[in-house]
């Protein structure tokens, strides 16, 4: 598991509020902050350390907070915020922009410069949702006059790289209980690769991010649309490069790079097996035949199928399906 955990129900009532402000304050430069429900007040938080990227998902009753420029003299810690909103709506205020959000939106702002984060109008105990994320300044390889071009504006997750970032972003909550510390460096390095991409492609300005970068994150949106589209039989080599606009042998160049040893085509036939492999155990899936689970994630010719299952896993998919299912029944009677 990566990450702590902060639940307010932990915290007695009265102190769950200034609690959950002490925590913010870790994550994010100090602002002031103020909620209609802090007498009886709900959130929930994952911080994560990603080296020295911070992203934290959280959950929490509608909350205003405001950096004035007294607090930005008493403390800066010189860092970039990247905000992206899940569930609910608020709306922001930095460097004279002000702007509305909604799910899927994202915005930057600079610890340098006062914000302000309010609470629409009429949203009643509404719990919202959102992924934050904080890094020094010096990390983004990109000239501090183009940021700032970005700050305050309402910027899109829903497509391209962003959509990407937002991915990955939620990706960190869902299997934060399966990761571990020892992986949080190389997610660290990869959420700057993502955050630079994101940066870049928005500013027009791919030329600036060096090609180490430019690499990491390709090699990043190259394994996100293969798991898009591993339902596809026809997902092979060549339809993978001719989708990013690169030769097959620099497709095959990046993938050998980043995973030594392991080709693109065994990669695919890998994620779809393990696929097929969790819906084989899952009881609600008990009546679908395993040829249909087979063409789910692209495997359309059932002896190539079995074949491969049993060379992976030792044994037939339909003996698979049959000792999972005895396991899970025998958990069920156990006592308790």
């Amino acid at each position: 598991m990566i990450g702590t955990v902060f639940r307010s129900d932990e915290v007695a009532r009265e102190h769950r509020f200034d609690y959950w402000c002490e925590l913010m304050h870790r994550a994010i430069a100090p602002s002031h902050m103020s909620s209609r429900f802090a007498d009886d007040f709900w959130a929930r938080q994952r911080l994560v350390e990603l080296g020295p990227v911070l992203a934290w998902p959280t959950a929490y009753l509608p909350t205003g907070f405001r950096r004035t420029e007294k607090l930005v003299r008493q403390s800066d810690p010189e860092m970039y915020h990247l905000s992206l909103v899940l569930g609910g709506g608020l709306g922001f205020e930095h460097v004279g922009r002000a702007e509305t959000y909604g799910p899927s939106d994202l915005w930057v702002s600079d610890t340098s410069r006062p914000y302000e984060v309010h609470v629409p109008a009429g949203l009643g105990r509404q719990v919202l949702t959102g992924v934050g994320v904080d890094f020094p300044k010096q990390l983004l390889p990109l000239p501090a006059d183009r940021v700032q071009r970005l700050l305050g504006r309402r910027l899109s997750g829903r497509e391209g790289v962003g959509a990407l970032l937002t991915g990955f972003l939620t990706g960190l909550e869902q299997q934060a209980d399966v990761l571990q510390p020892s992986d949080a460096p190389r997610l660290g390095t990869v959420l700057i690769d993502l955050l630079s991409a994101w940066f870049a492609q928005v500013l027009e300005a791919e030329d600036v991010l060096a090609p180490e970068t430019r690499r990491r994150a390709l090699t990043t949106r190259i394994r996100a649309f293969m798991r898009q589209n591993l339902h596809d039989p026809g997902l092979a080599p060549p339809v993978i490069a001719a989708a990013h606009h690169i030769s097959l042998s620099y497709l095959h160049r990046i993938f050998q790079e980043d995973a030594p040893g392991e080709t693109v085509a065994s990669w695919i036939r890998a994620q779809r097996l393990e696929g097929a492999r969790r819906d084989l155990a899952d009881p609600n899936l008990r009546a679908t035949h395993v040829h249909t689970i087979a063409s789910r994630w692209g495997m359309v010719r059932a002896p190539d199928f079995t074949r491969a299952f049993r060379s992976t896993y030792g044994m037939s998919p339909t003996e698979y399906r049959d000792r999972a299912q005895e396991t899970a029944a025998r958990e069920t009677k156990k006592p308790g």
